[in-house]
């Protein structure tokens, strides 16, 4: 199954979505900093037909420069609030990884009621403190990085032969992989690939995360909520996940043996499962 590509309007910009069909209710799939919803594919058609799903891309439907602070991720929230509601969505679902679980979060605790249960997938629950400091982009370890990540390759060959070298690639499926390749890279000359989601857009993105120190919020949430941690995931030298589930008033903790931060794409048949006997 190949979902349909839509969009709608939530006031004052179009956010573009892919949309998986189904009888029940709606589950909306909210993707990782600098990736894509393409990468919920395995995942999402397995859950089509039992549920809609609903999975939007947030990296290029707003104009933000990462040196100004970039695309706050408290305004992400009023996006997938607005999303919700422009669609009319009732009773949803919300699953989130790594920024998406975020601004999930966020958005249940700010506008909530939107969602009658969360799946947050590894999210970005720094320390208090780290919210305070005011980094510029250089300062900061994630958008530092993104900001310089290599944008260019002459094929999908060279593509595949260089993420296939990289440590944060290493562990992924090979589906996940291809879609990646397929549907995260755009061609800027033929055969010529860049990324979809534009390094500074990607940094602008990671800059938008200080926006909102998370953990006063995290008690707001009245809904079930689901943890999934990756159990080799170099998060959990710094995010106390253990303390976040505690912390939400239905909270509870799954940790993905031999899953790094990027569970969804090493163990989706996994997460798959989790999500589904969650949700129903």
């Amino acid at each position: 199954m190949l979902p349909e590509i839509r969009s709608q309007d939530i006031g004052d910009v179009e956010l573009p979505f892919l949309y998986y069909p189904g009888e029940g209710p709606a589950v909306i799939m909210l993707h990782a900093t600098g990736f894509l919803p393409w990468l919920w594919h395995p995942i999402a058609r397995e859950l089509a037909g039992d549920f809609r799903v609903i999975a939007p891309y947030f990296c290029d439907h707003r104009e933000f420069d990462p040196e100004e602070g970039g695309l706050s991720w408290l305004l992400l929230a009023e996006d997938l609030a607005a999303l919700v509601g422009g669609l009319g969505l009732e009773e949803s679902f919300i699953v989130g990884h790594s920024m998406g679980a975020t601004v999930a979060s966020i958005a249940e605790a700010l506008h909530g009621p939107i969602a009658s249960r969360l799946v947050l997938i590894e999210p970005i629950f720094l320390p208090s403190g780290f919210y305070e400091t005011g980094l510029t982009v250089e300062q900061h370890p994630l958008a530092s990085k993104s900001i310089r990540r290599r944008n260019a390759w002459r094929d999908e060959i060279e593509a595949r032969e260089y993420l296939s070298g990289k440590d944060l690639f290493a562990n992924w499926d090979g589906e996940m992989l291809d879609l990646y390749l397929r549907h995260g890279m755009s061609s800027y000359e033929e055969p010529g690939l860049t990324l979809a989601c534009h390094p500074r857009r990607e940094a602008a993105l990671f800059m938008g995360g200080m926006a909102q120190d998370p953990w006063p919020l995290l008690e707001r949430i009245a809904c079930p909520v689901l943890l999934l941690e990756g159990g080799r995931s170099e998060n959990r030298l710094v995010i106390d996940l253990g303390r976040a589930a505690s912390v939400i008033p239905r909270g509870e903790l799954e940790v993905v043996a031999d899953a790094g931060h990027l569970v969804p794409m090493e163990r989706p048949r996994e997460v798959l499962a989790l999500i589904s006997q969650f949700l129903r």
